[in-house]
């Protein structure tokens, strides 16, 4: 969180006292979500929306079931990070429950192939002989890829979530809540969930045609990857979504899930029993992503695949090796990162309003978390680039953006006031990805700058850490830690609540070099309570006061059963 954030108290509408257990904080954070009753809160999966409505689905169904009947090879082709690999297993796994015998599954190598359906990849399926291409999460964008395939006269069926350009690829069928005039209601369904609508909507077609000679297939055994999936790619958590992900929670707690998932959970130091969204998205999708990021995705589709619980183990310990390399490759390119912003020009007005970062060191497959990095760190739209390859003059970018800018519609903006410049590029509201000559990067820098100047408004510079307001003492209580966790799912656009406070500190120390630790006591009264702030020590001891932004959670480190507060802003109070 950028260090001159202002804390703003969300505003909670008026509702009603819910008639039953659940904690009055509880209800309080759910009105300020919107969820004002009862009803709004329960998460039956009889509630998921229908597939009726989404775009293409009719002729995507009528396409895989002759493919079906008429046994020929389906090829998924999916994408290098975590929605993509769920997806592309989702559709391994439910296509064969379906009747499918032959399905095998591509996936691109970044530095190889480049993002999705390219004609490299296409090159390279050419000995596999496909039939049939289906993409997951990408293909939106792949118009060279599609073409590829379809001058191999293979047929292509795109399944993407990502937001279309001004033209689409010639494909057979593309299904994608995100294309103009789609009438399906949730616009924010993953990569994984698009999937597994067109998989819900090809069961139904098979159940009409009699196809099935005992019970219908349970597609309910692919929601743990569906939940996984989906708050991997940090999409909109909106009612169907959260209805999708609670769902899969259920299954992993249960202990109802894939093996290589189960394993995942296991060298992440995680108990299924006790599994949340927020667990999926610090420790199982960090494994997930790091194989695309630096080595093969295929390492985590495998992990997926399989139903050999050893075999799901010794992957997951590679995929953990993985993500320890991938830290500490991220750790060295976020400080140079740092470097670069304190040789940056500041003029009277500050950063400019958007960051263009790159370094020829830098591996392309990190790009996307220095991005991240950097966007927290001084609440700017980043771009940070790298070569595509090593030596190549291609820079392969990685954007991510703030509230308030569409970072997808600012690029579109750049390439339509500057044709050629920018070779490709896709991706939604807070991320996208695009590339460029390297020759072209300060070029692109000036028009992209040029444009976050005239978009973003003064105060959408500042950024704003919304609280749920305040703990009393007799909250700040294991029982009400405990609820917290078990709600939600929390993700992106449903936030996992976040409290502010002024409490005194009783007593400070260093963990580790970077960490803080501290015992504080709220002004509203109660006992003392431990926090930490991780990476808050700055060289100088913490005021007296503090008003802090916090998050209430369990702390059962050494067999302890405590709180603490999780600091996620600290100001001094005079």
């Amino acid at each position: 969180m950028s260090a001159d954030a202002r804390i703003v108290r969300r505003t909670i509408p008026e509702f009603a006292a819910w008639p039953d257990a659940t904690p009055a904080v509880l209800q309080r954070i759910y009105a300020a979500r919107g969820v004002c009753r009862p009803e709004d809160a329960e998460l039956k999966l009889a509630r998921l929306l229908s597939p009726e409505t989404l775009g293409g689905l009719d002729a995507a169904v009528t396409l895989l079931a002759e493919a079906i009947a008429e046994h020929r090879h389906i090829v998924i082709v999916g994408d290098f990070d975590c929605d993509g690999a769920t997806g592309t297993a989702v559709a391994v796994r439910g296509l064969r429950l379906l009747g499918a015998t032959r399905v095998s599954y591509q996936v691109p190598h970044r530095i190889t192939h480049g993002y999705g359906l390219s004609p490299a990849l296409v090159e390279d399926m050419v000995a596999m002989a496909p039939d049939l291409l289906i993409t997951v999460d990408n293909g939106i964008a792949c118009h060279a890829g599609v073409a590829a395939a379809k001058a191999r006269s293979w047929q292509v069926l795109i399944t993407d979530h990502h937001l279309p350009g001004p033209q689409l690829p010639a494909a057979d069928v593309i299904v994608n809540p995100n294309l103009d005039g789609d009438a399906f209601p949730s616009k924010s369904l993953a990569g994984v969930g698009v999937m597994f609508y067109l998989l819900l909507a090809l069961r139904r077609h098979l159940r009409d045609a009699a196809a099935f000679a005992g019970p219908d297939p349970d597609l309910s055994s692919l929601l743990d990857l569906v939940a996984v999936g989906t708050v991997a790619d940090l999409v909109v958590l909106d009612y169907n979504n959260r209805l999708l992900v609670a769902a899969g929670l259920r299954r992993l707690r249960q202990g109802q899930c894939q093996p290589g998932l189960r394993a995942l959970a296991e060298v992440s130091g995680r108990a299924l029993e006790k599994l949340t969204a927020t667990d999926i998205g610090f420790a199982l999708a960090p494994r997930l992503n790091a194989a695309g990021r630096l080595e093969d995705m295929a390492l985590g589709i495998e992990c997926l695949l399989t139903d050999d619980v050893t075999r799901a183990q010794e992957l997951a310990r590679v995929l953990d090796g993985i993500n320890a390399e991938r830290r500490q490759l991220q750790q060295t390119m976020v400080e140079d990162a740092e470097l670069l912003l304190q040789r940056l020009p500041i003029d009277g007005d500050g950063l400019p309003a958007a960051m263009v970062l790159f370094d020829a060191a830098w591996h392309p497959g990190v790009i996307g978390l220095v991005a991240s990095k950097i966007k927290e760190r001084v609440h700017r739209p980043t771009i940070a680039f790298a070569p595509a390859e090593p030596d190549s003059r291609l820079l392969r970018g990685s954007a991510r953006s703030i509230a308030g800018f569409h970072i997808r519609d600012a690029l579109a903006q750049v390439d339509a006031r500057n044709p050629g410049l920018i070779e490709r590029f896709g991706g939604h509201a807070m991320a996208a990805g695009l590339s460029l000559p390297i020759e072209r990067l300060d070029e692109f820098r000036s028009a992209f700058v040029e444009v976050a100047d005239a978009l973003l408004a003064p105060e959408l510079l500042r950024a704003e850490l919304l609280s749920d307001g305040p703990l009393q003492a007799d909250e700040l209580q294991r029982d009400v830690a405990e609820a917290l966790r078990l709600a939600g799912p929390w993700g992106q656009g449903f936030a996992e609540p976040v409290f502010d406070g002024v409490f005194a500190v009783l007593e400070w120390r260093v963990l580790g070099e970077r960490h803080l630790k501290l015992q504080l006591r709220s002004e509203a009264g109660g006992a003392a309570i431990s926090a930490i702030q991780f990476g808050g020590w700055t060289g100088e001891a913490p005021a007296p006061r503090i008003h802090i932004a916090y998050q209430l959670e369990l702390d059962d480190f050494r067999g302890r059963r405590d709180v603490q507060l999780l600091i996620r802003h600290l100001v001094a109070v005079s």
